[in-house]
């Protein structure tokens, strides 16, 4: 009776001990279409929430969950003429969260997919991913 009762306590110690943060999502970007917001979360707690443009009319910025699969600090869009894109944090395809300088369009779909960040909250959110991890880190976006 008593070794089971160690045993089961060992066991419970053992999984209560265990890193639970490895099945959870440390940063989490959720992309609202409807408000053109993002919530930037850490450890579920909200550190930023920004204005952002998405999808303008004949564009699709494509709903669904993903981890990032690729960063650069300036990547050039080779589809639209060489545009800008500091601070990709690109997610599905050639879908990206990154910085943009027409600022004047947060707030309102404006883009060819893309989520398009003013460049330093673009610059925060490329550093959070970089320091928790790719595989760390869930990109949501909803309607």
């Amino acid at each position: 009776m008593k070794k089971t009762m160690l045993m089961t306590a060992a066991l419970a110690a053992m999984i209560l001990g265990s890193p639970v943060q490895s099945f959870a999502n440390v940063l989490e970007a959720r992309v609202s279409l409807s408000t053109q917001t993002m919530t930037v979360r850490k450890h579920g707690r909200v550190l930023y929430r920004w204005k952002v443009s998405t999808a303008r009319k004949g564009y699709v910025t494509p709903r669904g969950s993903w981890r990032p699969k690729r960063m650069h600090r300036m990547w050039y869009s080779r589809k639209y003429d060489m545009s800008p894109m500091p601070y990709s944090v690109f997610y599905h395809g050639g879908y990206a969260i990154h910085g943009t300088g027409a600022v004047k369009q947060l707030g309102r779909p404006a883009s060819h997919g893309c989520v398009r960040l003013q460049t330093a909250n673009a610059a925060a959110f490329y550093a959070l991913v970089r320091e928790v991890g790719m595989g760390n880190t869930r990109i949501v976006v909803t309607n």
